[in-house]
């Protein structure tokens, strides 16, 4: 009789607990198409006509599904050129930044110097400064060095990032002692144990730190705008704008950019979604 009662029990716990997630996730759907609409509605709205764009009744989705915005996008600007700017900065900004944050994050983790825990301290206290507050001083630096108008001077702010050095030298934390001071005994160097063994062993943190940095780099709107004032040396974010000041109907043509550009994040985060994930939780271990 008790053993009948107990698996009532269990099976009624069991089951007001599958109840319970069932309505979690169809909360959390609820709560995702809520932020996703404003993406949903500009991506049907890249496909509509310009008659239905302006019309008092237009729907959701399209009446009369059209590539003309998408044609329009490139005709207005020279869109591909803002693409291959945006790719190019993109891609060497943040190979460059693996590099600082990772010779940064060795330093930090295996060397032992003068004024070591002050320094990361300091690394760590740039997470409070808003990057607004240097952007005034940054452009006056990146102007002096006469950098105004180059891929450089666009580059220059994101080549080193502090929370990129943290991440990695708590991923870098995670290694035993041991191990560094094996290598030695077999005649490793500093250098050579960084390159052959630590690295390779952390792609998934550095992963996550080149799409992180791949993605804020793509995404950044006012820095590229204040260091180029050419057409030719504008990034895929601020020639979006551009298409702002075309006659008749611009609002096509801009959904349309927006969602050539939303593409190359989308493909990074679905191909690499659980090495972001891992790298996030790989320095998790150790402080």
């Amino acid at each position: 009789m008790k053993k009948t009662e107990a698996t009532v029990a269990i099976s009624r716990s069991c089951s007001k607990r599958v109840v319970l997630d069932v309505v979690f996730q169809i909360f959390c759907i609820l709560i995702g198409l809520v932020i996703m609409f404003p993406l949903i509605y500009a991506f049907f709205i890249s496909f509509m006509g310009a008659e239905q764009i302006f019309s008092i009744t237009a729907g959701l989705i399209p009446e009369r599904w059209t590539l003309e915005n998408y044609a329009d996008a490139f005709a207005m600007a020279p869109f591909f050129k803002f693409m291959c700017n945006s790719i190019f900065v993109s891609l060497i900004a943040s190979l460059v930044r693996i590099l600082t944050a990772s010779l940064a994050a060795f330093a930090f983790a295996f060397l032992d110097f003068p004024g070591k825990k002050i320094l990361f301290y300091m690394v760590i206290a740039t997470f409070l400064i808003p990057g607004d507050v240097t952007i005034a001083a940054n452009y006056r630096t990146v102007a002096s060095l006469h950098l105004i108008n180059t891929y450089s001077g666009i580059m220059a702010i994101y080549l080193v990032n502090g929370m990129n050095i943290f991440m990695i030298r708590q991923s870098f934390k995670t290694f035993s002692v041991e191990i560094k001071d094996a290598s030695y005994v077999d005649g490793c160097s500093n250098f050579r144990f960084f390159w052959s063994i630590l690295l390779p062993s952390s792609y998934q943190i550095l992963i996550t730190v080149f799409i992180t940095s791949f993605m804020g780099v793509w995404n950044s709107y006012l820095w590229p705008l204040m260091v180029t004032n050419k057409t030719e040396m504008r990034t895929v974010q601020v020639g979006i704008t551009m298409l702002n000041f075309a006659d008749g109907n611009p609002y096509g043509p801009i959904m349309a950019a927006s969602m050539i550009v939303i593409i190359p994040s989308l493909i990074l985060f679905l191909f690499f979604r659980r090495q972001i994930v891992e790298g996030m939780m790989s320095g998790g271990v150790k402080g």
